[in-house]
């Protein structure tokens, strides 16, 4: 019996693992967005980076404990894109309505981290913006349902 009280006492002793973690209050606020939100892109400035070290999603991404951003979003027909613009090289890590951790580094070029969603979810999204190689950022967290259209013209051969 003693020894199991003492491996009683060092299991409530032991530190417990740093995690990301949803249900906390996001650093950096949050936003209600229904689809064909207006203005388009909605923008937040915030801190990149973190001190815990991750690789959810498949992405290496130094992030913060709580979420830097929280979006509740009502979906609609139209694509969601989940973005991030830095000087500075940033991750994107997303917890999606559904539970799921999707990831993104480089995405949107030059070191720019980006989330296409073609057929979003309604409901809340938890986000962080990490750094690839620690340390802190500033950084623009963009939202937006807004797709570039690129023309492209087709070479004929005969």
């Amino acid at each position: 019996m003693k020894k199991l009280l003492t491996l009683v006492m060092l299991i409530g002793l032991a530190p417990t693992a740093r995690a990301q973690n949803p249900s906390l209050g996001p650093t950096f606020g949050y936003a209600k967005l229904n689809v064909g939100f207006s203005p388009d892109p909605h923008i937040v400035g915030l801190t990149a980076g973190g001190r815990i070290r991750t690789n959810l999603g498949g992405v290496n991404s130094w992030v913060a404990n709580p979420p830097d951003f929280q979006l509740f979003y009502r979906a609609g027909n139209l694509p969601l894109t989940i973005q991030v613009e830095s000087a500075a090289d940033t991750t994107l890590l997303v917890n999606l309505p559904d539970g799921t951790w999707v990831a993104n580094d480089d995405g949107a070029g030059k070191r720019n981290p980006m989330i296409r969603l073609a057929r979003p979810m309604s409901g809340r999204y938890d986000i962080w913006v990490g750094t690839y190689n620690g340390g802190l950022a500033p950084a623009l967290l963009k939202i937006t349902e807004f797709q570039r259209c690129t023309v492209s013209r087709s070479k004929s051969h005969k």
